[in-house]
């Protein structure tokens, strides 16, 4: 693994391809009130680009025009909150989004484990440290959170392709796509204060 850092944005004409991975990290878990300080990227080579936001005053424009592209392919694990705390971050829409925590659930159907961590010991044999999950992300970055932070993306690209020829043979890829196509209507619910709520309860 191989690790590019940034500062505030990415460089001018990085090409990720038709497919990147991202993750989020954040000073907390309440995306309408907790500051966005780190964005994580890979096209799923071995490289994984840290961008940390400084100053969410200054809008990363590359990034953004990334986030915004609808020709590519953003897997996320658990999207509902990475795209919300995206959202609320940089006021955009992110359209065409793949979440590996909804394919999870959706097909793995045989456990209640649904995290990164499982998804990559069950998947892919490789066991993931979550040490530093609930660490400071606002300040200057250690090495083992650079670390940390770059492998939340590394696996999403292979994950993505179990998952999809699990979906493919329990006939749940249609379920799977029109579940990431609602996910920026269910965050737009969280970021209105429907978190907790189901509307479609009776």
């Amino acid at each position: 693994m191989k690790i590019k850092y940034y500062e505030n944005d990415l460089p001018e004409n990085l090409d990720f391809g038709e497919v990147v991975a991202i993750d989020t990290e954040t000073m907390g878990l309440n995306p309408a009130r907790d500051r966005l300080c780190l964005v994580q990227l890979s096209s799923g080579n071995g490289i994984c680009h840290l961008v940390k936001i400084l100053d969410l005053r200054k809008k990363p424009k590359n990034l953004i025009k990334l986030l915004k592209n609808n020709r590519i392919t953003k897997i996320f694990h658990y999207a509902r909150f990475d795209v919300a705390i995206l959202k609320h971050a940089f006021k955009l829409e992110i359209k065409n989004i793949y979440c590996t925590k909804i394919a999870s659930k959706l097909v793995r159907t045989y456990t209640d484990k649904h995290g990164y961590k499982d998804l990559c010991k069950e998947l892919l044999n490789e066991t993931i440290s979550k040490v530093e999950q609930s660490s400071d992300w606002g300040g200057k970055l250690s090495k083992d959170q650079k670390i940390y932070a770059a492998t939340d993306v590394l696996h999403l690209h292979k994950l993505k392709n179990k998952l999809d020829i699990m979906l493919a043979r329990e006939n749940r890829t249609k379920i799977a796509n029109a579940c990431f196509e609602f996910l920026g209507h269910r965050t737009d619910l969280d970021l209105y204060g429907w978190h907790d709520v189901d509307i479609f309860k009776h």
